[in-house]
């Protein structure tokens, strides 16, 4: 008999339905899951007790006919989410103690739905990282860890800045998770933790209630083991809100009847400027042999540019640092969190911010601050900010001559903890896929599609046209089934 935390999100609800267990017993496993898992360092805070009375209250639904779209489905909340009552801390030192008192809109409407909450699961703080490392809670390992026998010893990264929403998912804990994208912080843990991470457009998901790195860049999105579940889980999570000024108001569609479809006649470009130096060679033959699995599916696979694809490191790096720097100002000593005594007010919000804030986080607000400085805002910030319209112009082109691109999500597999610490620039690089889609503000989801010599796994990316997840849906659908990922990491064993 299956376990009940190997059930997708898709299986569990059928299960539920036909009463073959209660909401109470599959939250129970997971809860028991979470216990055996603290090794990995994915939760900064565990709600046990508050999940077993969302899972009794949801079997009463379910009893009375008035089940929602995820009753009963345990999952897993990004600690950038912030949930009434429960400790919300961004992984940061200088909101270790901070309790809100109103719950972001995209996790009360996964409540609305009877999804039960788990946790609060590490990050990169303030989803600034790309390896789950630079918590204040220590990083999170990923459950692949020990997968190659010449290295197991080696505990490795599960991607970041949502590393603890992929390892929850990836390691069977949590059923699905919220993460957040701001330059591939969905798309990328997802890539090398084996799972499904879905980036949607900017404004289809709500940013209220969700602490701000990068304003313009930052977007809401699911993480769960399979296409399908990405599609329920979205499904409840867009929509318009208009306490969200950059929420978008348009409809969201069924994605569920996206699946499935056929994909002939699609066509499927592929960027000869993501043929990059320094790529893992493992990951540029996956990337061909899946544009092959679309192309016998039934696809037409055709050759794009993307021109100004090599400025989109260098624009990111300007424009997010910018904007964190304004958004992470709020983080005083005074207002809330964490507050350093000092000789006089400077004082003390030098200490403070000192004290709360790692060295990550301090290294992106100097680099913000200095660009949008007098003098030097000109010469950075507004020519990035041309630069982005260029990348977005051509995704423009791009799509008159496809429907979805295809290309690598990460530029290599897991690496270890510590392994890239000490060298910034090698870790922003690991964004190198990802972030021209947050500057153009498309959809993008990865999923897996095999397993390296080292035995970890490979994801691929598929991006779309504005508001047009449902192709993607349907293409990562047609590519789900030809590749036949099946692997569990060793710590499910």
């Amino acid at each position: 008999m299956t376990k009940l935390t190997d059930l997708t999100i898709t299986e569990a609800l059928h299960g539920l339905n036909d009463k073959k267990f209660s909401a109470a017993e599959l939250t129970e496993a997971h809860i028991s899951a979470v216990e055996k898992a603290r090794g990995l360092n994915i939760f900064i805070t565990e709600t046990p007790d508050g999940a077993r009375r969302q899972a009794q209250e949801s079997d009463a639904r379910r009893a009375s006919g008035k089940a929602g779209a995820l009753d009963g489905i345990p999952l897993a909340i990004k600690d950038l989410y912030c949930t009434k009552g429960v400790r919300t801390t961004a992984a940061s030192k200088i909101l270790g103690n901070f309790v809100p008192t109103y719950e972001s809109t995209v996790s009360q409407k996964l409540f609305d739905a009877g999804s039960v909450m788990l946790g609060k699961v590490n990050l990169d703080e303030f989803a600034m990282g790309s390896g789950g490392v630079t918590s204040a809670f220590n990083p999170t390992i990923s459950p692949w860890s020990g997968s190659d026998p010449a290295n197991a010893a080696r505990k490795l990264v599960p991607g970041g800045s949502s590393s603890g929403s992929a390892a929850s998912v990836a390691a069977r804990i949590a059923m699905g998770a919220t993460g957040t994208d701001t330059g591939g912080s969905i798309r990328q843990p997802a890539s090398v933790t084996g799972i499904v991470g879905i980036k949607p457009t900017y404004g289809r998901c709500s940013r209220w209630g969700i602490i701000a790195f990068a304003s313009s860049l930052d977007q809401a999105g699911p993480m769960t083991r399979d296409v399908a579940d990405a599609a329920l889980m979205l499904r409840v999570m867009a929509g318009f809100d208009e306490k969200d000024s950059t929420s978008v108001d348009v409809p969201v569609p069924d994605y569920v009847a996206a699946l499935g479809k056929s994909i002939k006649g699609l066509k499927v470009g592929l960027p000869r400027e993501y043929r990059i130096d320094g790529i893992n060679p493992e990951v540029d033959a996956l990337w061909h042999k899946s544009a092959e699995m679309l192309r016998e599916a039934g696809a037409e696979v055709v050759d794009i540019s993307l021109p100004h694809t090599k400025y989109a490191l260098p624009v990111y790096y300007i424009i997010a640092p910018a904007e964190a720097s304004s958004n992470l100002a709020r983080y005083d000593g005074v207002r809330f969190g964490l507050r350093v005594a000092g000789e006089n007010l400077d004082d003390m919000y030098a200490s403070t911010r000192f004290a709360g804030f790692g060295k990550e986080v301090r290294r992106r607000i100097l680099i913000g601050t200095y660009v949008l400085s007098a003098g030097y805002y000109d010469a950075y910030y507004r020519k990035a900010q041309r630069v982005r319209r260029l990348i977005r112009n051509d995704f423009v082109e791009a799509f008159k001559k496809c429907d979805v691109i295809l290309t690598p999500a990460s530029p290599g597999t897991a690496f270890a903890i510590g392994e890239k610490q000490d060298d910034p620039l090698q870790m922003y690089l690991e964004d190198v896929f990802t972030v021209t889609l947050n500057l153009a503000g498309l959809p993008g989801i990865c999923l897996p599609v095999g397993l390296a010599q080292n035995g970890l796994p490979m994801g691929m990316q598929l991006i779309g046209r504005a508001f047009d997840e449902e192709t993607l849906f349907t293409a990562a659908s047609a590519l789900e089934k030809a590749a036949k990922f099946t692997h569990k990491p060793p710590f499910t064993a």
